[in-house]
């Protein structure tokens, strides 16, 4: 029987040609490179969750952040989120240790080479067009993507 639905955040932080990315030492996702987030606090919202969780992993007091879009996993196991993504321009910095994995300013046109979630490829380039998306992935029992879908454009992103 599925686990209840995690709502979580995940924050880009953009330095001119880079993101700043984390190497996760820890499930969900680990081994693979993520941005920056974490789950919500009981009352907390979404926004709020974002500017702490950066504070918490990089050490940085963020005034604002960018709201970019909506990614929703749902899967037969524990594997359910609710994920808002946000994304702030910082200026560049030496990243601090986080005790979540390492974090690595990667350049914007490498992302494609790094090992991520899967979804992470379809959701990158939504995040660089500024353009609002809602992407809805479908997993099976052993947590492989089904199906991914952009609902905004109605778009089956995968299987293409």
């Amino acid at each position: 029987m599925p686990t209840p639905t995690k709502i979580a955040v995940v924050v880009i932080l953009e330095s001119p040609g880079y993101w700043l990315m984390l190497e996760r030492s820890h499930p969900p996702n680990q081994g693979l490179y993520t941005p920056v987030g974490g789950k919500l606090e009981d009352g907390e919202s979404p926004r709020a969750a974002a500017i702490r969780e950066v504070q918490e992993e990089t050490g940085l007091q963020l005034e604002d952040v960018r709201y970019c879009g909506l990614l929703v996993d749902s899967s037969p196991t524990d594997y359910n989120w609710i994920c808002f993504v946000y994304r702030a321009s910082v200026d560049y910095f030496v990243p601090p240790d986080c005790n979540e994995g390492t974090l690595t300013w990667v350049p914007i046109e490498s992302l494609a080479t790094l090992p991520t979630p899967v979804t992470d490829p379809y959701l990158y380039p939504r995040i660089l067009s500024g353009q609002p998306f809602f992407l809805n992935a479908l997993y099976s029992n052993e947590n492989d993507l089904i199906e991914l879908t952009e609902e905004i454009s109605d778009t089956r992103l995968f299987p293409e």
